[in-house]
């Protein structure tokens, strides 16, 4: 093992290790207590006093951790974590103390610096993770910064850690000095930060490190002419922001605390905290439009907002401020430094300035002012009463435009050679010269969220290297530290800011590249198409009144009946009466579909009136700018995607790909096989025939994605998106043949063969399979619809269907073998259509427990059963208790209804799966499809399987 000694990690990973050797240099840790079992877990809470902190040893983001308050709290916490790991510490709770973190680069050689300091706003008992985190710290005085360096080098010499970590501490407000909470042996997420925050490669340095190299012999690639050995100084601010997406799960808990519920983050940069914050804040992509003038002056009970931390608090800060409370006031609930707290009141002051001015009144100094503290044309337009493109206009009359600044890590104190750039108002002029020819702009997929996540990365990165061996220059412009776009190497020129219209536009006026590119990021520049073209942006590809088409449901639904294409009975919503009506004519359930979104945000299935009304009141309000066509939603349909690349309207590539679950589940949570495994000759030549038909009706340039339903070899068309979708990565690893190539080199009218090659010369099956949080997502219910849920996938190949579908799922968390299963197969149908995957688990020796209902169908129809009771029912034996005391290795639950929220009998019990890590299936499809693999390969077989070789 290169770099950290095995030790190290152990004592940094083991909390009784840890604690101990911190212990041997007289390093202050919080007082703690390790345990191994939910009574010694409760013991130590007393010992320490409530509140107490729960820390789960060997997890990443704080799984399982939790501030408890009371003992009740500490068991609940310990049962469902002792699920997860083998070790939990019990330790002081350090309410309102800050906190800091290091990271930190050690050689073999003993050279050791400090590569990054950064500060949470948040104060602790909120996850990193979750915080808005500031660098370089902003509130440390001088003695505060180096005390907590000096421990740190002192802490990584002594435990011998090789290469890259990062150290975290507590920092009382007070002057009672600090606590060190953890150490990362390895990089993490807040090192991927930091290398992007500072310029300084620490992933690339620490591999160097890990193979013998010294910090005096790797060179700054940034300027080239100093060593690695050396501390980045910094001349701006970097703020980064956490995005989360409660939205999509009903019933969640939305508190943050210590343990991680986001699902990616973004990062801003600026001169200033107010111009870093507001611009971070954006970038996230929920709506907001900064710190203030979001319209959400609706908080009942603003001190609870306060004192209660979700995704919304900061938001609440601004709000708490303009509503007159001061900021000794917010402190005293937030334990925020009042420092922040100083510079969001200065956020709010400008914007009541602002509400109080007319456009035609703002001049050149208000202007630049709200300008400097990241006030973007869009936010003062709601402030003043006006339009973005009014006020971006004004800004233009008074000869205001932003600069662009150069990160150079070392302050400007030696040249640097970085093309590593972003946008501030806090300049006078450019860092970096225009003009060159053959420049190609790409924006980048943003913040990761669910159904925008590495996938679109991928794509970006690949069509800039694309771009690149074609000999193009190339600009991208992305603010997601997490992810290889933003690697400044990647491109020759990076631009870490916002993907909005009015930084695109300012950055495409500076450089006026050939054209821009913004089919590869996903959703969020796909929505800039129109605009772009409308402002005279030359977009490369395919056309944005295409796009457009393509994107509003009402007018590529004329499209196809132009066509003749089939699809499913639509029609344009315009009140709750009419779609009541259409559903009474055609029958529920029904499918609600808004325009212009990704991952099937507000799109749902309504089973009855009530649904359909709840259901179009939140289509309405996510979408009100674009129609929403409600369609019949057809059951027991099978759904395919097809991810192909066009040149002028004629196919250069395509990929059929078949969902294991039927239509009902979004195909970002669906089970995607490569080639298709139950899909009839004929259903897919009648796709290929409609894809060729609608590539050309469109005039399809470069990358597309079309979603189909076959029923009895019947095909109709639900969508097409006229960008990369996600699974686009997946089939051209399959196939291995790089779709984004191809489609960039199309884009840029160079010559792509035609892929004449057909999935039937395959020796080898590709399965994709979703990865879901719903761990850490407290109280949400782990069933899959419509709306995307999942956050993550695999996929993995395998001789055939059965072994790829096999490692898939192993490699998501299913575990085997699987000896006692729990069935509760929903309503009687489905009970029936279940039938012979209960036969094939009896015959793998599986015992089978099972609800009333599904007990009594499978008794009478042969199958040994153990009634387990509803959760609600109470008495022994119940389901609950099996599944919590780790009796039940798998527990299949197919919920009987499209989309109930409310708290069932089948909710608790899939809940409880969850909490305590059981696998857990809420598919039929798949379920059916796992006892068929487990009889065909069995899972000795599968491990002697997996180290062959494969041919190719």
């Amino acid at each position: 093992v290169l770099g950290a000694p095995i030790e190290s990690i152990l004592d940094t990973e083991d909390r009784e290790r840890f604690v101990e050797r911190l212990g041997e240099i007289e390093v202050t840790v919080p007082r703690s207590l390790p345990t191994t079992s939910v009574e010694e877990a409760v013991d130590a809470g007393r010992e320490i006093g409530f509140p107490c902190m729960a820390r789960v040893a060997f997890a990443l983001g704080g799984l399982g951790s939790g501030i408890c308050r009371t003992e009740g709290e500490l068991e609940l916490l310990a049962t469902r974590a002792f699920a997860h790991t083998e070790q939990i510490l019990v330790e002081e709770y350090l309410a309102g103390w800050k906190e800091i973190e290091y990271e930190v680069m050690r050689d073999a050689h003993d050279n050791c610096i400090t590569v990054c300091n950064m500060e949470n706003i948040d104060p602790m008992g909120i996850h990193t993770g979750e915080s808005l985190v500031v660098a370089p710290s902003q509130t440390l005085d001088n003695e505060e910064y180096h005390l907590l360096r000096e421990i740190a080098i002192r802490v990584v010499r002594h435990l011998g850690i090789v290469g890259e970590c990062n150290i975290q501490y507590a920092l009382s407000p007070d002057g009672d000095g600090y606590r060190v909470i953890e150490i990362n042996a390895r990089l993490s997420r807040s090192s991927a930060l930091a290398s992007k925050a500072t310029g300084y490669p620490l992933a690339f340095v620490a591999a160097k490190l890990a193979l013998g190299m010294s910090l005096t012999d790797i060179d700054n690639s940034v300027t080239r002419t100093t060593c690695a050995c050396f501390e980045p100084a910094l001349d701006y601010v970097v703020v980064k922001a956490p995005r989360w997406d409660f939205k999509k799960f009903p019933g969640v808990e939305e508190r943050i605390g210590s343990a991680m519920k986001s699902v990616g983050e973004v990062m801003a940069i600026g001169r200033g905290l107010e111009e870093a914050l507001q611009k971070a804040l954006r970038m996230t992509e929920t709506g907001a439009r900064g710190v203030v003038l979001n319209d959400d002056g609706d908080d009942d009970d603003i001190r609870k907002e306060l004192a209660e931390p979700t995704e919304r608090r900061i938001f609440a800060v601004a709000e708490a401020i303009r509503q007159g409370m001061t900021t000794d006031e917010v402190h005293e609930i937030t334990h925020i430094d009042p420092w922040f707290l100083d510079k969001i009141a200065g956020i709010v002051a400008i914007a009541q300035q602002l509400r109080e001015t007319d456009l035609t009144e703002i001049d050149l100094g208000l202007m630049r002012r709200a300008k400097q503290l990241g006030f973007s044309d869009g936010q003062i337009a709601v402030a003043v009463k006006a339009t973005e493109e009014e006020v971006r206009d004004r800004r233009h009359e008074l000869e205001l435009f932003p600069s662009v600044k150069q990160i150079d890590t070392l302050a400007a104190e030696y040249p640097a050679a970085t093309n590593y750039l972003y946008l501030t108002y806090n300049g006078s002029e450019d860092d970096v010269e225009y003009g060159q020819e053959g420049t190609v702009m790409m924006l980048g997929p943003g913040a990761y969220r669910i159904g925008s996540s590495v996938e679109f990365d991928w794509c970006c990165v690949n069509a800039v290297r694309t771009l690149r061996a074609l000999g193009y220059r190339t600009l991208m412009v992305n603010h997601n530290p997490e992810t290889v776009s933003t690697d400044y190497d990647e491109c020759d020129r990076l631009y870490f800011d916002e993907l909005s219209f009015e930084a695109v536009s300012e950055i495409y006026r500076k450089e006026s590249p050939l054209g821009i590119i913004l089919s590869m990021g996903g959703q969020i520049p796909n929505n800039l198409a129109v605009r772009c073209d409308e402002a005279g942006m030359r977009v490369l590809g395919t056309s944005p009144r295409s796009i457009d088409r393509a994107e509003n449901r009402h007018i590529f639904s004329s499209l196809l009946e132009e066509l003749d294409v089939p699809q499913p009975a639509w029609q344009e919503l315009s009140s709750v009466e009419d779609t009541q009506r259409f559903a009474a004519e055609h029958g529920y359930p029904v499918i609600v579909r808004p325009s212009y979104v990704l991952s099937g945000a507000a799109m749902a299935v309504a089973g009855n009136d009530e649904e359909l009304d709840i259901f179009l009141d939140k289509a309405v309000d996510i979408s009100p700018d674009h129609p929403v066509v409600v369609s019949k939603f057809i059951e027991n349909a099978k759904e395919i995607d097809i991810d192909a690349v066009a040149r002028d309207g004629e196919l250069v590539c395509w990929a059929v790909s078949e969902h294991v679950e039927n239509a009902g589940v979004h195909s970002g949570d669906a089970t995607l096989v490569l080639p298709p495994q139950r899909t009839y000759l004929e259903t897919m030549r009648r796709i290929r025939v409609i894809t060729t038909q609608i590539a050309s009706s469109l005039n399809i340039t470069g990358p597309f994605n079309i979603q189909f339903l076959a029923k009895d070899n019947r095909v109709m068309v639900i969508e097409c998106n006229l960008r990369a979708s996600r699974s686009f990565p997946f089939v051209s690893k399959v196939l291995k043949r790089n779709f984004i190539d191809a489609a960039t080199r199309v884009m840029m009218g160079r010559p792509v063969a035609a892929d004449d090659r057909s999935f039937l010369d395959l020796d080898y099956v590709g399965v994709k399979a979703p990865h879901f949080s719903f761990t850490r997502l407290e109280g949400a219910d782990p069933t899959l619809g419509v709306e995307m849920a999942s956050t993550g996938e695999v996929a993995c190949l395998g001789w055939d269907f059965d072994e790829a579908f096999l490692k898939a799922l192993i490699s998501v968390g299913f575990s085997f073998p699987i000896r006692r299963a729990l069935l509760s197969t929903g309503p009687i149908e489905s009970k029936a259509a279940f039938q012979d995957s209960a036969h094939r688990l009896v015959k793998l020796g599986v015992e089978i427990f099972a609800t009333g209902g599904t007990a009594e169908f499978l008794e009478k129809n042969g199958i040994e059963t153990q009634v387990l009771r509803w959760p609600l029912e109470g008495g022994d034996p119940n389901a609950i208790d099996y599944i919590k005391q780790r009796k039940i290795d798998l527990v299949i639950n197919i919920p009987k209804h499209f989309q109930k929220e409310e708290l069932t009998n089948d909710y608790i019990i899939r809940r409880t799966a969850v909490d305590f890590g059981v696998p857990l299936i809420t598919n039929r499809q798949l379920a059916e499809r796992l006892t068929e693999a487990l009889v065909r390969v069995p899972i000795e077989e599968l491990k002697v399987r997996s180290w062959r070789k494969y041919e190719g």
